[in-house]
Formats: C-alpha cells, structure tokens, sequence
C-alpha cells in the first residue's frame, strides 16, 4: 500500500466549516494530504479519528478541537495557525506573514460573528431553540458588521484601482481564504450580500480570480469539496438574511 501523504488533516467530515479555509490552502498548492475523518472507518477514519486526536495525553500539547493538522508527531490547532504554517507551500516571503495572518484572524473574526448569527446563545442548542435572538443577532450582522468587515478588506486592497491580491503581489493563503469568506456569506445572507456587491468590485475581482485558478477550479467542481449546507457555519435561513436599506449604493 502507498504511504500516507506527509499531511493530515482532521475536521468533521459532513461539512466545509473552519476546515475548508485549509483545505483549500492544500487543494491550491497541489500538496498531497489526507482528509483523516472522510476516510472508511476500516482504514482509521471517521469522526472516531478527531476524537482520538482531542484526547491525547494529559500534559502533552493538546488541541481544543479541529481544524487540527498532524505532520508526524507534531500536531498544529487553530485554523490561522494552521495557514501560517502551511505559508511557505504556496510562496509568501518571511517578510509578509505578519500582515498576511493579521488579516487572517480578521477573517476568522468575522467568520465566529457568521456563526453567531444562528447560535447565538449558546452551540449547545438548536438553532430553532434561539430563533428570536437569531433573527435580532443576524439583523445587527447583516446591516452593521458584514459591511464593516467588507469595507474593510476593500480598502486593504486599495480603493478605485485595487491591487489583485491581499497581501504582496501573489496569490496567497489569505486571498484564498476570502474566496471562502466571500463564498459563504453569499450562500448565507444572498441578499444582504447582494446589497453589499456594489461597494466591493475589488473583492469580488479577487473571488473570480481566485475561482478561476487550475487546481481551485478543479476542486471547486469535485466531490472532495463538500457543499454548503445548514450543519455548517454558514447557514442559509431566509428568515436571517435582512439587508440594510440603501447599502451599495452611492
């Protein structure tokens, strides 16, 4: 039998959430790695294998929970953390992953905000258990700070004239990982989102340019890449997609 691929990634196996931004990471640079919890259960996969994986040793250097990354005995949590090692895989400069993972904790800041639109008591209920408090999170989301996260990044890209990429002049993790943001905000709140494209062409280049490229593309239209879907964190409920009055326009 073939040996492993040096990578192994451990995330839940029914949904894209956190884990996605690294897969997509791995998918670009066309790094072999194996996706450890959508294997058979015959060959140690499973939702078994994460929980093997959270419950190490007592007093070793454990995980909170997925996305987790093992490279032979070494076990990397925390998706930015996870990104900003894999960084030299897909060729930005020592001198630019500062910047690079300032923006990526931006990102994943927006991203919990995301998931608390539907959960926004507690993940220990169901989101039909908290839909009024849903509904009030998601409208304060939707019409204050999905423009501000977005305004945002537009302006990191530099205005009338943006540059193509978030950080230096190559394709990076984090330019990767707002084709993800972009795409589940679009599948969660279509219409606040739809709202928003106006005051954002620079992002919105950026997640064409991004869709486009080869070995993306290729994924993109896989199986491997698992669909959106309302498990996960960006959750499409009609009743939380609210869009503010007048946004987008000039």
């Amino acid at each position: 039998m073939p040996a492993r691929p040096r990578f192994e990634l451990f995330y839940w196996p029914s949904i894209q959430g956190r884990g996605e931004f690294v897969r997509l990471a791995f998918e670009d640079a066309g790094v072999p790695y194996v996706d450890v919890a959508r294997l058979p259960r015959a060959e140690g996969g499973g939702e078994s294998a994460i929980v093997r994986v959270l419950r190490e040793s007592p007093g070793s250097r454990l995980p909170f929970a997925p996305p987790i990354l093992r490279v032979g005995r070494l076990l990397i949590a925390q998706t930015a953390n996870i990104l900003e090692y894999l960084a030299p895989l897909i060729g930005k400069s020592e001198s630019e992953h500062l910047f690079a993972q300032q923006l990526q904790l931006t990102i994943a800041d927006c991203v919990a905000e995301v998931h608390d639109t539907h959960h926004p008591i507690t993940s220990g209920l169901h989101y039909e258990d908290q839909r009024p408090e849903a509904r009030r999170r998601s409208a304060h989301f939707t019409r204050e700070r999905m423009p501000k996260f977005l305004g945002y990044f537009e302006r990191v890209l530099g205005g009338p004239k943006p540059r193509r990429h978030l950080v230096g002049r190559a394709v990076s993790y984090v330019d990767l990982s707002m084709y993800q943001l972009l795409s589940g905000l679009a599948y969660a709140f279509p219409r606040a989102f739809l709202h928003e494209a106006r005051a954002i062409p620079g992002l919105l280049a950026l997640q064409a340019s991004v869709a486009s490229r080869p070995r993306l593309a290729a994924y993109l239209a896989s199986p491997r890449r698992i669909p959106f879907n309302e498990d996960g964190i960006f959750r499409h409920y009609p009743e939380l997609d609210v869009a503010r009055r007048g946004a987008g326009h000039s």
